[in-house]
């Protein structure tokens, strides 16, 4: 069968088209980890400082860095080796890892009691201020309270952070976790 000129030229382009809408028509929906990443953003921006009596204008806490670190954040998996380990009945259990964040899940009797998390600070400069005004120091560096978590400002870009999953796990646990991070290996992070 012969086909004019103008319908082999119809059909291709036609077909050229169809694609293209199909393929960039649609939007991405975001997952249930995007949706995660902003509500955790959005609560950072909203936490007090340890002691929140210290807030004074020009007042800096030692160990803390004037202003947040700029550039790209560190691969999470760069964290994972400073990870406490299981130890005392406790079972650290790797949970969730991207670009500038690594979690764990610290569980007793098969039951989740609380949240190990480092975090580069390059990904949420506003993380900073926490600890600009605070007072609290947790193995020598600048601690902040927020609600049931505790967390400390390491080499003056990594938030190591302890979060309460049930309400046996006290203030007091999280600060002895905290202090069985490998904090000075983390400080030499590059």
């Amino acid at each position: 069968m012969i086909f004019p000129r103008w319908q082999r030229i119809l059909a291709p382009l036609l077909l050229s088209i169809l694609l293209l809408i199909t393929a960039c028509g649609e939007a991405k929906q975001p997952s249930r980890w995007d949706n995660a990443q902003q509500q955790s953003i959005q609560q950072q921006g909203k936490v007090q400082p340890a002691n929140p009596q210290s807030e004074q204008v020009g007042q800096a806490q030692a160990g803390v860095p004037e202003r947040a670190p700029t550039g790209k954040p560190v691969e999470g998996s760069k964290f994972n080796k400073f990870f406490p380990k299981s130890s005392d009945g406790y079972n650290v259990v790797p949970a969730q890892e991207k670009t500038g964040f690594a979690e764990y899940k610290l569980n007793k009797d098969g039951k989740n009691v609380a949240m190990l998390s480092v975090n580069d600070i390059a990904n949420n400069p506003s993380a900073l201020n926490k600890y600009k005004t605070s007072n609290k120091t947790i193995a020598g560096y600048p601690a902040a309270v927020q609600g049931n978590g505790t967390s400390i400002l390491v080499g003056g870009r990594y938030q190591v952070k302890v979060q309460s999953r049930d309400t046996s796990f006290t203030e007091s646990d999280r600060e002895a976790w905290l202090q069985k991070f490998n904090l000075k290996g983390i400080a030499e992070i590059k």
